[in-house]
């Protein structure tokens, strides 16, 4: 199963997608994730990233597409997850293109639907920690021990310099002017599958799960 996690910055699609791979054996295709691999890889695409990143330079959606589809050909039974892409239109088209030259295709597409208001307020709560990724907010869901990680038992919390308001009304106007036509484009195809996103994790876990059966 290939599904895309669709959803402004803050909306909880880095929890839920991690619950996937944790229960369903999926793999996440984050591009931010796929870039740095790449630069460290020493394969020819990872040259090319490499080269492109040190410049300064934005990497073209060709490249990836590319790494995308090295990472669909090495094959995983469980599917993808596609978080973070496709963020425009024209990577849409892309992204189907590819699957289907690769004989699979998409089977959901998960919209985590939310309030701008209350998503100002969990963001700017939020903080990770840095040694294993989890995620922790002020209100919802403090550390029981504070300043230390409840997986790890790490000190190294982290906020990110742009979990801020007035940065992440940027980041949604950014979002909604470039991402927001796929909820369009994705419904006329009949995959979009809404989500409430402000609900806990447990409970945004469960509508996705039914979702995925539909």
């Amino acid at each position: 199963m290939n599904i895309i996690l669709l959803g402004p910055p803050g909306a909880g699609k880095g929890t839920q997608a991690r619950r996937l791979v944790e229960e369903r054996g999926m793999v996440q295709l984050s591009t931010g994730d796929m870039l740095r691999d790449a630069r460290t890889s020493g394969t020819e695409m990872g040259t090319k990233v490499a080269a492109i990143m040190d410049a300064g330079q934005l990497v073209t959606d060709e490249i990836v597409i590319g790494l995308i589809e090295e990472k669909i050909r090495s094959g995983n039974p469980a599917g993808f997850i596609f978080d973070g892409f496709p963020r425009t239109l024209k990577q849409a088209d892309a992204l189907a293109e590819l699957l289907s030259r690769n004989g699979a295709q998409l089977e959901a597409v998960i919209e985590m639907q939310v309030d701008d208001t209350a998503l100002v307020k969990r963001i700017t709560g939020r903080f990770t920690c840095g040694n294993c990724g989890e995620v922790y907010h002020d209100e919802t869901k403090p550390t029981k021990v504070a300043g230390k990680c409840d997986e790890c038992g790490s000190s190294d919390l982290k906020r990110r310099a742009d979990d801020n308001e007035d940065s992440l009304k940027t980041r949604l106007m950014e979002y909604y002017k470039k991402t927001s036509p796929l909820i369009g484009y994705y419904y006329a195809k009949g995959d979009l599958r809404p989500v409430d996103g402000l609900a806990s994790p447990d409970n945004v876990a469960d509508q996705i799960v039914k979702a995925l059966a539909l």
